[in-house]
């Protein structure tokens, strides 16, 4: 027997397959997890950031 014929078939296209239906769902599902996640991480930072400015005082003390 040769290693040809031990290598299954790939189905028929049009075989009623969601293979190729579910990779592409699978990818759009992961690609938007991957920019929410984005999204969410540099919201976090912009927050932190904010809260460790300095806040100045509302009127600058006098010196002589």
């Amino acid at each position: 027997m040769s290693k040809q014929d031990e290598t299954p078939k790939a189905p028929a296209p049009g075989a009623g397959s969601w293979t190729g239906a579910a990779a592409l769902a699978g990818a759009a599902v992961g690609s938007a997890a991957v920019a929410a996640a984005l999204l969410y991480a540099s919201r976090r930072k912009e927050r932190t950031e904010k809260a460790k400015a300095p806040v100045l005082p509302a009127t600058p003390p006098e010196t002589d």
